[in-house]
């Protein structure tokens, strides 16, 4: 992992801005846990930093900061929520789904209602996501969850474009609420593959087993994403006759696919599901996959 730089952050500040000179990615980890006055510095001079290079900026912290939980990129993705440029506020806001930030609740309902462009509506139906959790393990307030879950019951039932109505429905997918399940199935019955992969998802999240048959059925699915989310599900539901599916599965051409089953395998246990993957771990030369096994 490489470490900030021990820089003033006034040097940083100028760096961004020089547009002739490619920024040092170890400037990035600079970023990290910005104090008040720091925060107001880089807030004075976002609007004039190169839109391609503010692009850049919030898709490197993105990844970095989704491989290094020490990081907080906080601060810069909540200005970033404003940015004009919609690639700059997505990742604003997948940045900040590593943080349970309550008072960005009512920015991500707007989000989700009022941005202009889809794929940040969709970004911000994710999002709302973890909330519905929160709000299910009363963690949020019931009236702060009843207004997500309506937003977004919303959305699924109203005319958005179709990849924010399948992220609303995924974020559902945590919620008790008696609508859920019909969404869940009209989603399944649909013959459009995105939708059952997201009904898959979203039966995954919700930790009942009335879901199941359906889940076995799909694992094999022949479209990757669709197989995919039923991998994912069953390790959700933490399947036992699935176990034999998923061991077949970690030989399939799609890596993704390879990762959920290991994933899920673990999820649900078993001393045989044990002894494979430390095999595979001992066999395999992928640096990754060992990591990722462990």
């Amino acid at each position: 992992m490489s470490k900030p730089l021990k820089i003033p952050f006034q040097q940083l500040l100028d760096a961004l801005l020089d547009e002739s000179t490619p920024l040092n990615p170890r400037y990035l980890y600079r970023l990290s846990d910005l104090n008040d006055e720091e925060s107001a510095g880089l807030q004075e001079i976002w609007p004039r930093i190169a839109p391609s290079r503010r692009k850049a900026l919030l898709e490197d912290l993105d990844e970095i900061g989704a491989n290094d939980y020490l990081l907080s990129f906080e601060a810069v993705a909540r200005m970033a929520l404003q940015d004009p440029e919609p690639v700059v506020r997505r990742s604003a806001i997948r940045i900040l789904l590593e943080y349970e930030v309550l008072d960005l609740i009512p920015q991500f309902i707007g989000t989700l209602n009022t941005d202009t462009d889809a794929s940040v509506r969709a970004a911000a139906a994710t999002a709302l996501g973890q909330y519905v959790y929160l709000g299910e393990i009363e963690e949020i307030s019931e009236e702060d969850l009843t207004d997500i879950v309506d937003n977004l019951l919303r959305v699924v039932q109203g005319q958005d474009a179709d990849i924010v109505r399948q992220r609303a429905l995924e974020s559902l997918g945590f919620s008790g609420r008696e609508e859920v399940p019909p969404l869940i199935v009209s989603a399944y019955n649909s013959n459009d593959k995105e939708w059952v992969a997201a009904s898959l998802f979203a039966m995954g999240r919700s930790a009942d087993q009335q879901w199941v048959d359906i889940v076995m059925s799909m694992i094999n699915n022949p479209y990757p994403a669709i197989r995919l989310e039923a991998v994912r599900a069953a390790g959700e539901l933490e399947i036992t006759d699935a176990v034999d599916p998923l061991l077949e599965l970690l030989d399939d051409a799609h890596e993704d696919v390879r990762d959920a089953a290991i994933w899920s395998l673990s999820q649900i246990g078993g001393e045989g599901v044990r002894k494979t993957l430390e095999k595979l771990q001992e066999e395999t030369d992928d640096d990754e996959e060992v990591e990722f096994i462990e």
